[in-house]
C-alpha cells in the first residue's frame, strides 16, 4: 500500500520548503521512502522553486511545473492524481501547511482497516488565533518565523500544537477534535474512490478554487463506498503566505466568501451542507498541547 501526497503550490518560496521538510521520511514516523511519494505541482508561480531544492528532500519527491495552468488548483489536483503511483492519494490543495509527524502512518493504518476510508486531517493556523484576525493585530511572517525558532522546529513536530490554533467557524466556535468540519487541507482517499466520485470539479475556476476544497471534501465523504475517519492528535498547520481567503482581513474575507457561495450554488443548485455520514475517529493526543479541548477554558478566561 503506497501513498501519493499531492502538494499544490503557488508563489510559496518561503513556505513550501518547510512543508516538504514535514513530509520527509526522517520527520514522518514509521514511514520509509518506499512507503510513499510526494508529487509537488507548481500551479504557474512567477518564480517557482528550483528543481534541485524540491528534489533535495528525498528520492520520493517529484516536481511538476505546469505551464499556463488555470488559476484554480482543480486541474492541478486532477493532474497529480493521474500521475500518482500510489493506491491512496493525499490531497494538499494548499502547499503552505506543516504536518505533524504521525499523520502519514496513522492514515495508512486507517486504510489497512478499511480501504474505503476517507482520512481527514484537522486544520490549524500557525499563530495565536484565526489568521485573518491575527494579521490585524501584528501577526506576520517574521513573527511566525520566530515561533518556529522558539519550538526548534522541526526537531519535534508535535510542538506545532504549542504555537498554533485550530480553525473554528463563527457558527461553531468550539475547540474539539470531535466534529465534522467543512474542509481539510490534507485529505486521504483511495485513487479509485477519487476517480469514482468524479475528481476535483474544474468548474470551480475562481483563483484559489473558491469552495473547491469544501466541495471535494463533502463529495469524498458522501461518496457511497467511503467511510470518513478523522485523525485525532495530528494536524496540518497553515503558514502565513497571503492566501486568497485565509490571509485577508475579515471584511474582505466575507466579501470573497459570498462570491464563493454564489458559485457553489450555481454549480450544485443548493447551498453547501455538512457531510451526511457519521464519522469514525482514530488516533491519540500525544502531548498536553494537542488536547485542544483545553483551549475552550483558556479562551473563556
Amino acid at each position: 500500500m503506497k501513498i501519493s501526497v499531492i502538494v499544490i503550490c503557488y508563489d510559496m518560496a518561503r513556505e513550501l520548503p518547510r512543508t516538504l521538510q514535514s513530509l520527509q521520511s526522517s520527520y514522518q514516523l514509521n514511514m520509509s521512502e518506499d512507503d510513499y511519494e510526494v508529487i509537488v505541482i507548481d500551479n504557474g508561480s512567477p518564480n517557482p522553486l528550483a528543481d534541485d531544492i524540491v528534489e533535495s528532500f528525498g528520492p520520493q519527491f517529484r516536481y511538476v511545473k505546469l505551464k499556463s495552468p488555470p488559476p484554480s488548483p482543480a486541474y492541478a489536483l486532477n493532474y497529480g492524481v493521474k500521475e500518482a503511483r500510489g493506491d491512496i492519494v493525499c490531497l494538499m490543495i494548499d502547499g503552505a501547511h506543516l504536518l505533524t509527524p504521525g499523520l502519514l502512518s496513522k492514515a495508512r493504518d486507517c486504510f489497512t482497516i478499511n480501504p474505503d476510508s476517507v482520512v481527514i486531517t484537522r486544520y490549524f493556523y500557525m499563530g495565536p488565533g484565526q489568521q485573518n484576525e491575527t494579521i490585524l493585530e501584528g501577526y506576520n511572517k517574521e513573527v511566525e518565523d520566530g515561533l518556529l525558532a522558539k519550538i526548534d522546529w522541526p526537531s519535534d513536530g508535535y510542538k506545532l500544537f504549542e504555537v498554533g490554533m485550530p480553525l473554528v467557524f463563527k457558527d461553531f466556535p468550539v475547540y474539539t477534535w470531535f466534529y465534522k468540519m467543512l474542509e481539510s487541507n490534507c485529505l486521504f482517499i483511495s485513487k479509485e474512490n477519487f476517480i469514482g466520485m468524479g475528481g476535483a470539479d474544474e468548474r470551480f475556476d475562481i483563483p484559489g478554487g473558491g469552495f473547491l476544497n469544501l466541495d471535494m471534501y463533502k463529495r469524498a465523504c458522501d461518496h457511497p463506498p467511503t467511510q470518513p475517519v478523522l485523525i485525532i492528535g495530528e494536524g496540518s498547520f497553515h503558514q502565513l503566505h497571503g492566501g486568497v481567503s485565509t490571509n485577508v482581513p475579515p471584511d474582505e474575507q466575507t466579501r470573497r466568501v459570498d462570491v464563493y457561495k454564489e458559485q457553489y450554488r450555481s454549480i450544485r443548485g443548493e447551498d453547501l451542507k455538512p457531510v451526511n455520514k457519521d464519522f469514525f475517529y482514530y488516533g491519540n493526543m500525544p502531548t498536553p498541547a494537542s488536547r485542544i479541548h483545553r483551549l475552550n477554558n483558556r479562551v473563556k478566561n
